[in-house]
């Protein structure tokens, strides 16, 4: 077996031993309610921050191995601990009554750093779906060529003018060219006339050549001196990681090689995987073959001794399980025909108390004073699990114990010292069959047996003359009462294909192409004092670290997965709130950049005049719906979501009928399910403008977006202008530009970088450094976000019901801690009243 192999096994074992730990404590607490508030926090809060460890672990497991057989564990544990970490996430929210969680203090305990707490996207979710993406921006791109070919048009239109507008151009061309060969002529006669006036004051003073000597060393000892102190100071700074090396930009020789190697192991993981498919069906088949009879056989004999053991035990024939109950798997079982027997019994007691419940109910036997005080003990049973927390059930748990369970089972002991190309194991594939073709016999003999036991009924029945005849005139049970058949909304469009309603969506511009930005360009800073401030009974801002976590856990992570949709805590709609500039529109493409899903465009303005009347609103939101439900995942983008929720229209915007989505809004959430992978996100600037009860209502999930704070916006500033074509150099100070430009967004950032660093001004960089203060003229054209406008974000989130509960939660811990404070000052009060005393 090879070394990387061995490196990796090594790996996942560690892995493995780390979620033992991390399961049994997670049982532990589980068992003992905790009272304590931030107790209960802190320990959800450590599980969230290893559960994330393991993550990443098995994510860089899933990328390395080769093997198809154990990629379906880690595929399995990978999922399932991605689940868990959501719904740690959903109950720490529930907990503190904020979105936004802090990890500083944990981190410090467990010598852990912010890098630690990055959530990486993991690729397989995006492998998985590339061909299916790129069809779709295909057929998009074709759809627009076709619908808007005007629009290429305009572009060469603009390269085509009249013969008088060419000539008038190369005239002003031609007298600029003249004009700078003057200016470049004067300037050589001015420096010349300066050379010669400064000979002639010179001419009369000689220096000795000794002297000129000893001038001339001294200026180059010390030209030298100062820049070999430059180059120490690089290194140092180098050294010391506080300046990146001249290539850190540039890709290494290594990186380079291990590009190679990842795009060739990802040829040879999908070899692999398509062999062992290949495999399952031809192992099926000779299993099948060779002991499926046998197999089948063998099920009837165990099932025809049951019948024998049953009857000599009772005295009569069982009844046969039902398919729910699991057929004749439940005889499979290790149990003695008694406790089959038992509990069939059990059974049938439990059906004849339950209905005897439901006729007390019908007819009210129950008296009020009991009801009364049932209705009290119920109570106070609740008060006492509202004081006492308790660990909610988790959905994916099993899922991780199963893959764990798997692991210890077989690839822990496993000998693979034969397997040097990691092919699929043959054994293992049996096994596997064996169980699916016993379940596929188990349903036929399932079958054969009923009619076989029903048959052996009649025939000792008969034999014994206890036939029962058949009453004539039996009403049949349930005979008039019509079940209630559930509401199924209309298909508005029976007669059309998806195809049809995709090309009119986007020919409406209803479906737009989002722009190709990885969530990753979001930069911004972990906030360091998080956890400190809060404990200080001080509220803070959140990072725009915190706001790129949250998108990937309440969007990228659902929509890339169909069983995180389906088990983990669903999230229909988010709200971005905040002042213009700070990313709200780059976050939603990112979304849907990092999901590969469709963007439909429902905001106010882009829907004027579209569809006008109330019955095309409603087909175009049922066409939406429709459409993003089958061609998954999908996300409905609102922008200037406040509109729709006005609380007063403005005059200069009544034409637009920006309310015209507020009543169909509900309904549309409403049908969104688990599976569905639909995600609606609402992006406003001014939410205080809407009113605020239907607008929170319908908005769960509200993310509020600051400005950013310092150290996020010296991450920007050197991302920006790298990537404009910058160059950083010790002339250029990022600490003092990010102190300066505080209450600019990265909008205000972005645009400055972009009227700074011209075409010309990155070809002057070598000669003139790029300095802060040109900066400062583009920034002063803009308005910066104030404390008035972030107050006002503030307020109106400490009005939205999450807002409420955080600031009523921190009343009350504020009351109880000043409580244990006069307690405090009471004793030592009686202790000063007594030695005064004394004295």
């Amino acid at each position: 077996m090879s070394f990387i192999v061995l490196t990796y096994n090594t790996m996942w074992a560690e892995t493995n031993m780390a979620l033992h730990t991390l399961l049994a404590q997670e049982t532990d607490a589980e068992a003992q309610p905790e009272k304590d508030r931030v107790k209960v926090f802190k320990m959800l809060a450590t599980f969230y921050v290893k559960y994330i460890e393991i993550l990443h672990n098995m994510e860089v497991l899933y990328d390395q191995m080769v093997h198809p057989q154990k990629r379906i564990v880690i595929y399995q544990v990978l999922v399932g601990v991605i689940g868990r970490i959501l719904e740690l996430k959903n109950e720490m929210v529930q907990l503190e009554y904020s979105e936004f969680n802090f990890f500083d203090d944990v981190l410090q305990d467990l010598k852990l750093t912010p890098d630690c707490l990055e959530i990486h996207i993991p690729k397989c979710f995006l492998m998985e779906k590339v061909k299916v993406v790129k069809d779709r921006e295909n057929v998009l791109a074709r759809i627009l060529s076709e619908t808007f070919p005007h629009s290429v048009e305009k572009k060469e239109g603009i390269r085509s003018m009249t013969l008088e507008e060419a000539i008038h151009i190369i005239q002003i061309s031609e007298r600029a060219r003249q004009g700078r060969l003057r200016a470049k002529f004067m300037c050589d006669i001015r420096t010349e006339e300066k050379r010669e006036r400064l000979a002639k004051l010179h001419s009369d003073s000689k220096w000795d050549t000794e002297f000129a000597a000893t001038y001339i060393q001294k200026h180059w000892h010390g030209y030298k001196e100062r820049k070999m102190v430059k180059k120490l100071r690089e290194e140092e700074l180098m050294f010391l990681g506080m300046k990146p090396s001249p290539d850190f930009l540039k890709l290494s020789d290594a990186h380079i090689q291990a590009e190679k190697m990842a795009s060739k192991r990802r040829m040879v993981q999908t070899t692999h995987e398509a062999e062992y498919l290949k495999a399952i069906p031809v192992t099926k088949k000779s299993l099948w073959e060779q002991e499926g009879t046998e197999i089948k056989e063998q099920m009837k004999e165990q099932i025809r001794q049951w019948f024998i053991e049953c009857r000599n035990l009772t005295g009569r024939f069982p009844d046969y399980p039902d398919v729910e109950e699991g057929g004749s798997l439940k005889i499979f079982t290790n149990k003695t025909p008694e406790e089959v027997y038992a509990e069939l019994i059990l059974k049938k007691e439990e059906e004849e108390r339950k209905k005897k419940e439901k006729e007390m109910e019908a007819n009210k036997i129950a008296r009020p004073k009991i009801v009364k005080k049932a209705k009290k003990s119920a109570e106070s049973v609740n008060k006492k699990e509202e004081e006492s927390w308790t660990m909610q059930p988790s959905n994916f748990l099993p899922e991780v114990k199963e893959g764990h369970e798997t692991y210890k089972e077989i690839w822990l002991i496993r000998n693979e010292t034969g397997n040097f190309q990691q092919m699929h194991d043959v054994q293992l594939i049996r096994e596997h069959v064996r169980r699916d073709l016993e379940e596929e016999l188990r349903i036929q003999v399932d079958e054969l047996m009923r009619q076989e036991l029903k048959n052996l009924k009649l025939i000792i029945d008969r034999d014994e003359g206890t036939v029962k005849k058949s009453k004539k005139g039996r009403k049949k049970k349930g005979k008039g009462r019509k079940k209630k058949k559930k509401k199924r909304e209309k298909d508005l469009t029976p007669d059309r294909t998806i195809e049809g309603l995709y090309q009119e969506l986007v020919e409406e511009r209803i479906i737009v192409r989002p722009m190709n930005i990885p969530l990753s360009d979001f930069k911004g800073d972990y906030s360091y004092l998080g956890s400190v401030l809060r404990q200080a009974a001080i509220e803070p801002m959140p990072s725009l670290s915190d706001v790129r976590q949250l998108i990937t856990l309440y969007g990228v992570l659902p929509l890339a997965s169909q069983a995180l949709h389906e088990k983990g805590p669903l999230v229909k709609s988010i709200l971005l709130a905040g002042p213009s500039g700070v990313g709200k529109t780059m976050l939603v493409h990112a979304l849907c950049t990092e999901t590969g899903a469709n963007l439909f465009d429902l905001s106010a303005q882009n829907i004027v005049g579209k569809y006008p009347s109330k019955s095309e609103l409603k087909m175009l939101v049922h066409m939406v719906f429709k459409v993003a439900t089958l061609l998954q995942p999908s996300v409905v983008w609102i922008g200037d979501a406040e509109k729709t929720f006005y609380k007063k229209v403005p005059k200069n915007q009544r034409e637009l009928e920006p309310k015209r989505l507020k009543s169909m809004f509900p309904k549309f959430l409403k049908s969104i399910k688990p599976g569905d992978r639909v995600l609606v996100v609402g992006t406003s600037q001014r939410p205080f403008d809407a009113s605020l009860k239907p607008f929170c209502k319908n908005y769960k999930k509200i993310i509020l977006i600051p400005r950013p704070d310092y150290a996020s916006r010296k991450l920007f500033w050197k991302s920006i202008i790298e990537q404009q074509g910058g160059i950083l150099t010790s002339a250029l100070d990022l600490s003092s530009l990010a102190k300066v430009t505080d209450g600019y967004t990265q909008g205000h950032i972005v645009t400055a970088a972009q009227a700074v660093l011209s075409e010309l001004r990155i070809k002057h960089q070598r000669k003139r450094p790029l300095t802060a203060i040109e900066f400062m003229a583009p920034l002063s054209w803009q308005d910066p976000v104030y404390r008035e406008e972030e107050e006002l974000f503030k307020d109106w989130y400490a009005k939205t019901p999450m807002g409420k509960m955080r600031a009523q939660m921190a009343i009350r811990s504020k009351e109880d801690g000043d409580t244990k404070g006069k307690g405090k000052d009471k004793g030592t009060d009686k202790g000063r009243g007594k030695t005064k005393k004394k004295k």
